[in-house]
């Protein structure tokens, strides 16, 4: 009986660990950058590693050719470039958070996470 309660404690300890490291790994993703492109880079969208679009550059050739349908062809291109990199930025610092321990289902369930559908 006491032995079971010591490994929920253990197992409560282990929680609290990890959600401060989360938290750590969240703050960190938030600090770094992607860059998504479509187009030869005539579309480029800035992400951070948590997926948050945060600046969109267009060429200014489409412009002056006011080429709007291309814009708007590769424009979503571009931000699923950045967001699939940022999602994979984020399967490397999960990766990282447990430290190489082989946990049954964590390959599935991170490959589930970069390729919804």
């Amino acid at each position: 009986m006491l032995k079971g309660l010591g490994n929920l404690a253990n197992l409560m300890m282990n929680a609290r660990n990890m959600g401060s490291k989360m938290e750590e790994i969240a703050e960190r993703l938030k600090q770094q950058r992607v860059i998504g492109s479509a187009g030869g880079q005539m579309i480029t969208v800035h992400a951070n590693g948590l997926g948050q679009v945060l600046q969109v550059v267009i060429d200014p050739s489409l412009e002056c050719h006011n080429d709007r349908e291309l814009i708007q062809d590769l424009l979503p291109a571009a931000i699923n470039d950045a967001v699939s990199k940022a999602k994979q930025m984020h399967v490397e610092a999960m990766k990282e958070m447990t430290g190489g321990l082989e946990l049954p289902g964590l390959d599935d369930a991170l490959k589930q996470f970069t390729n919804p559908g």
